[in-house]
């Protein structure tokens, strides 16, 4: 199976971490640095695969903050592979999935008639865990009532499951992740400032996808082959002028989305090469155009300022008359300008609607 046509970087460059399991069909790009289930290439994912490597055979907790999609549990779980506990349980919670009330059984248990509906004693996640690791995915949306009892696990490693009095003692590790800051959620009152330090021994930080287009090829290439092999698909890669405009979009969804995203274009597509228009109509709109405002980067060599307002304001006009279908009375609504205020911005930038109709009857 062909890899898609990437610039490939120089040999040298060619020092992969590659823990993981043997039957993996999918080939790492080459070029790409792979640690566990993640593809990386540029500095950043580099430093954090180095950072695990580093972290991962500690009992420490550590607390991973990044933005949805962009991998917070593929880096517990890599975590946990390389640790001391990879043979116990890995358990994973998500504490913004599940109801408040049924949360504290999910990870304490609850004995036989603590409330309506327990009818037998339930073990929970961190008795289920013990000798292994527990990750508690989102744990910014917590309760400060369940913030305490899991306090109470980091602190003395025991707890009581639901209506029970007996004490159960655990041997368990704890990583934690969210999207939240939670400094600003300790300054708001919304997060134990107690908790918070003892989550935050060892820090890890994900960058979001926007912040290393670098590695876009690479996961582009990896979820090619990934996703030819889980839907028996022939398609040899993606086009040049196809790539690059996935390497301009803002990705809100990350690497989940772009994932996602590769695997459509796989299984419609079926055999050849990916190109500009296989790509969906929100990744087809002029570069930069409504499927988000300019993503600027402030360089070391500094950056015109009046230029770059110009460009996201323009985008943004863009956006508001793409989401009217260019019925400028509503574009204008959407900006909170006057109408003939937006027209005169839109002969400015020399907007045109592309072949749509210009709807000036609103």
């Amino acid at each position: 199976m062909q890899n898609s046509a990437v610039r490939k970087p120089p040999s040298e460059q060619l020092d992969l971490f590659d823990s993981t399991p043997e039957a993996d069909p999918e080939p790492v790009p080459r070029g790409a640095c792979r640690y566990d289930e993640m593809i990386g290439y540029g500095a950043r994912m580099r430093e954090i695969f180095d950072l695990i490597e580093r972290v991962a055979d500690c009992d420490s907790t550590i607390l991973i903050h990044g933005e949805t999609g962009t991998g917070k549990g593929l880096i517990a779980r890599a975590i946990h592979r390389q640790s001391r506990r990879r043979e116990k349980p890995f358990i994973a919670i998500n504490c913004g999935a599940i109801p408040e009330n049924l949360l504290e059984s999910e990870l304490f248990g609850h004995v036989k008639g603590a409330f309506t509906g327990a009818t037998a004693n339930k073990p929970g996640k961190f008795e289920l865990a013990d000798g292994g690791t527990v990750f508690l995915d989102e744990i910014g949306d917590m309760s400060p009532d369940l913030q305490v009892k899991v306090l109470k696990v980091l602190e003395e490693g025991e707890f009581e499951p639901v209506g029970g009095s007996k004490t159960i003692r655990v041997d368990v590790r704890i990583l934690a992740a969210t999207h939240r800051d939670l400094s600003e959620e300790v300054q708001k009152g919304k997060f134990r400032e107690d908790l918070f330090y003892r989550l935050y021994v060892i820090p890890l930080s994900l960058p979001p996808l926007r912040e290393r287009r670098e590695d876009i090829p690479y996961l582009v290439d990896y979820f090619i082959n990934q996703a030819n092999c889980k839907n028996r698909r022939t398609v040899e890669g993606i086009d040049e002028e196809a790539l690059e405009r996935l390497k301009r979009h803002a990705w809100p969804g990350n690497v989940r989305e772009l994932k996602n995203l590769i695997e459509r274009l796989i299984v419609l597509k079926g055999s050849g090469r990916i190109g500009l228009g296989d790509l969906p109509s929100d990744l087809l709109g002029r570069p930069r155009s409504s499927a988000s405002p300019p993503v600027i980067e402030l360089t070391e060599e500094g950056i015109c300022l009046n230029s770059a307002v110009t460009e996201f304001e323009k985008a943004l006009i863009l956006q508001s008359l793409e989401k009217t279908q260019w019925v400028k009375n509503k574009a204008a609504k959407l900006l909170h300008l006057n109408r003939t205020t937006l027209v005169e911005k839109i002969k400015r930038h020399r907007l045109t609607p592309s072949g749509a109709i210009d709807a000036d009857e609103d």
